[in-house]
C-alpha cells in the first residue's frame, strides 16, 4: 500500500509539472503571436512572415542558446531541422512545437553537460599526450554523444592550458601541476555559470528560454526591435532620463573571483540598513515570492545580472560577514539622487584661444515637467551661457560614445545652434511624412562650432550631426557615426492596445515590445541609416580600432531616399576643407602616429583570420 501511495504521489507531482510547463508554453506562444501582430500593425517596414523569416528565427534561436556549439550535437540539430520552415506557421497559429522540443532538448543537454564537466574536472589534465583540437571541432556541433563528450573535454582542457600559458609561457612541471588546479576550478565556474543561468533562473527555466525565443523573433525584424520585460523597459527609461532606482551597493571580485560588497552609496537603502559592510559576501539572494538562488561562488558580474532582473520586488540578501557570522537583509530599490554620470559637463580650454568644451554622454529627457527643464538640450544651453560669460572664441560639443536617446531632445539641441528651419523628416508607415522642428526660434550660440562624433555616436547624435552639416552650421569632426536613423516605440505586448488611448501609467505590464516605428531622414531626403554620418574632418580615436556599425548588424534596415524639404536653405556657404590641415597636424602628433599604427596593425591581422 505504501508503495502504491508513493507511486500515486509521484504521478500527481509529474502531472503538475507537465501542467505548469504546458501553461508556460501556451503563454510563450501567445507572446510570440503578439510580437508578430504588433509588428504587422506598427513596424515601419515589417518583414514578411514566411519561410525566410522562419529560417532566420530557427538559426538565431539555436545560435543564441548555444553560441559555442558545445551543448547541442549534430544529431539534435537534425531532429530540429523539420521545424526550419514551419516556425512562421506556428507563430501565426499560436503553436509551440519547435520551442517545446528545442527547449526540452537543450535542458536535457545542459543537465548532462553539468555532470560531464564535474566528472572531467575532478582529475588533472594530461598535458604529455599529443592531441589536436581542430578549428572544425571547435566551431561545429559534435556528430554524436561520444564526440560531444570529447569536445567538452577538449574545450575545458583548452581553457585551462591557455590560461596556464598566459600565466607562464614556459612553466616547469611543478608550476603546471599547481596552475592546473587553479584553472580547472575557474573552468568549472565559467562553464557551469552558463548552465546555471538557465537551470536556476529565478523566473524558471522554461520562462527564461521563452524570453530568449521571443527576443529572437523580435530581433529578426531589425536590430532595435526588442522583446522586453518590465525591468528591461524601466532600465531603458532610466537611460533616457527617468529616475534611477538602486539598492545602493556595488560589487567587486576578491582574489578568488568571488563577489564581495565593495562600496555603499551614502543615503541609499543599503547604507541606511546599517547591516551591510564592505567585504561582506552574498551567499544567497531571493526575490519576493521566488526561490532563493545560491550565489556563494558567483562573480560580481553574475550577481549583477541577477540583480537587474527586477526593479520592484523586495530582495532578501543572505550575507556572510567577515567574522564568519551570517545576516539576512531585506532591501527595496530607491531613487538615486546622486547620479550625474550621464549629465552634461563643460570645461574651458585655455590656449591661444579660449575654447568652450561640452561633453554630452546621452540624450536624456525630462519626463516630469512639461517645460522640459531637466532635459539634455536645456542643460547644454545652461552650460553655453556659463561658457559665454568666459568670452569663449569657439565651442566644441562632444557626442562621441553617445548612443542617442530622445528624438525631441535632438531637435531642441540642434535648435540651440540653428535659428530656423526643419531639423529632419520623420516617416511612419501609412502616415504622411512630418517635419522634425525645433519649436523655439532663435539661437543660444551662433559662434564657431565643432561637433565631435565617432562610431559609437548613434541615433539622436546623428540627427544633430546631419542637421548641423546640412545647414553648414558646424564642422563635424571624428570618425563615421554608427548609422542608426530609426526611432522606436515601447508598447505593452498586448494585441488589444490602442495607442491613441494608451497611458502606461494606468497599469504596469510584465511584457513589452520596443518596436521600430519610424524612419528619420535628413532635410534633403537622404538617410544616415546603415552607413552613418561622414565627418567633414576624419580624426581617428580608439573606437576606430574595432569599428562596429549598424550595417554590420543582421537584419539592419537598408537606407532609402524620399523627397527633401523644398523650403530648406543652408546658411552661408559650405565650410572650408580642413582635412589637409588635420592630416598635417596628426603627422606631427606622437599620439595619432601610434594610434594609426595600432589601427593599421589590427586591421591587417583581422584580414588573415580564416575560420571556416
Amino acid at each position: 500500500m505504501k508503495i502504491l501511495f508513493h507511486l500515486c504521489i509521484g504521478i500527481l507531482f509529474s502531472l503538475n509539472i507537465l501542467a505548469q510547463n504546458n501553461k508556460h508554453y501556451v503563454q510563450i506562444a501567445q507572446s510570440a503571436y503578439s510580437i508578430y501582430w504588433l509588428a504587422e500593425k506598427y513596424h515601419v517596414q515589417p518583414r514578411a512572415m514566411d519561410n525566410h523569416f522562419s529560417n532566420d528565427i530557427w538559426k538565431s534561436f539555436l545560435g543564441t542558446l548555444d553560441e559555442s556549439k558545445i551543448f547541442f550535437t549534430e544529431e539534435d540539430i537534425q531532429k530540429l531541422r523539420e521545424y526550419q520552415d514551419v516556425i512562421d506557421d506556428e507563430i501565426r497559429t499560436k503553436k509551440y512545437s519547435f520551442f517545446e522540443i528545442s527547449s526540452q532538448l537543450f535542458v536535457t543537454r545542459l543537465k548532462r553537460a553539468d555532470s560531464i564537466i564535474t566528472n572531467i574536472l575532478k582529475s588533472p589534465f594530461n598535458y604529455k599526450i599529443k592531441e589536436t583540437f581542430t578549428v572544425t571541432e571547435d566551431t561545429c556541433y559534435a556528430k554524436d554523444d561520444k564526440l560531444w563528450i570529447d569536445k567538452i573535454r577538449k574545450t575545458l582542457k583548452k581553457y585551462t592550458l591557455t590560461h596556464i600559458v598566459e600565466q607562464n609561457s614556459n612553466p616547469t612541471q611543478k608550476q603546471i601541476d599547481s596552475l592546473d588546479v587553479v584553472y580547472r576550478k575557474k573552468a568549472a565556474k565559467v562553464y557551469k555559470h552558463v548552465i546555471r543561468n538557465f537551470l536556476e533562473s529565478p523566473n524558471g527555466t522554461i520562462k527564461e528560454l521563452g524570453d530568449y525565443y521571443c527576443q529572437t523573433i523580435a530581433s529578426c525584424y531589425d536590430p532595435h526591435t526588442n522583446y522586453m520585460s518590465l525591468a528591461e523597459k524601466e532600465d531603458l527609461e532610466e537611460e533616457l532620463g527617468q529616475k534611477t532606482m538602486i539598492f545602493g551597493f556595488s560589487l567587486d571580485n576578491d582574489e578568488n573571483d568571488i563577489a564581495i560588497i565593495d562600496k555603499l552609496i551614502p543615503g541609499s537603502v543599503a547604507f541606511k540598513s546599517g547591516q551591510i559592510n564592505k567585504g561582506d559576501k552574498i551567499n544567497r539572494l531571493q526575490w519576493e515570492n521566488k526561490n532563493a538562488v545560491d550565489v556563494s561562488d558567483a562573480s560580481a558580474q553574475e550577481i549583477s545580472e541577477l540583480l537587474n532582473q527586477d526593479n520592484h520586488s523586495k530582495l532578501t540578501l543572505f550575507l556572510k560577514k567577515q567574522d564568519g557570522s551570517e545576516r539576512i537583509v531585506n532591501l527595496t530599490r530607491s531613487e538615486n539622487t546622486e547620479d550625474d554620470d550621464n549629465k552634461v559637463k563643460s570645461f574651458i580650454l585655455k590656449g591661444e584661444k579660449t575654447i568652450g568644451y561640452i561633453s554630452l554622454p546621452a540624450f536624456y529627457k525630462d519626463w516630469e515637467h512639461e517645460e522640459n527643464i531637466d532635459g539634455c538640450a536645456n542643460d547644454v544651453a545652461k552650460e553655453i551661457v556659463k561658457l559665454k560669460e568666459a568670452n569663449i572664441d569657439a565651442l566644441i560639443l562632444d557626442v562621441r560614445f553617445n548612443g542617442g536617446g530622445s528624438v525631441s531632445e535632438a531637435a531642441e539641441l540642434a535648435g540651440i545652434f540653428i535659428d530656423a528651419g526643419p531639423i529632419g523628416i520623420m516617416h511612419v508607415r501609412n502616415e504622411k511624412n512630418t517635419l522634425l522642428n525645433d519649436v523655439n526660434r532663435g539661437t543660444v550660440y551662433d559662434g564657431p562650432l565643432l561637433y565631435m562624433i565617432n562610431g559609437y555616436s548613434a541615433s539622436a547624435s546623428e540627427i544633430v550631426a546631419a542637421a548641423l552639416q546640412d545647414y553648414n552650421r558646424a564642422l563635424v569632426v571624428g570618425s563615421r557615426s554608427y548609422g542608426k536613423a530609426t526611432g522606436q516605440l515601447i508598447i505593452p505586448l498586448d494585441t488589444t492596445v490602442n495607442l491613441e488611448k494608451y497611458n502606461e501609467l494606468d497599469s504596469l505590464k510584465q511584457e513589452y515590445l520596443k518596436i521600430t516605428s519610424m524612419k528619420l531622414y535628413r532635410v534633403d531626403g537622404s538617410m544616415a541609416q546603415f552607413y552613418g554620418v561622414a565627418p567633414d574632418v576624419v580624426l581617428p580615436d580608439l573606437s576606430s580600432i574595432y569599428p562596429q556599425y549598424e550595417g554590420d548588424e543582421p537584419y539592419a534596415l537598408k537606407p532609402d531616399r524620399i523627397a527633401g524639404n523644398k523650403y530648406y536653405k543652408p546658411f552661408g556657404y559650405p565650410l572650408p576643407k580642413f582635412q589637409s590641415y588635420a592630416d598635417s597636424a596628426m603627422m606631427k602628433s606622437n599620439y595619432f602616429t601610434e594610434l594609426n599604427k595600432i589601427i593599421s596593425t589590427e586591421h591587417k591581422q583581422s584580414e588573415f583570420i580564416d575560420i571556416p
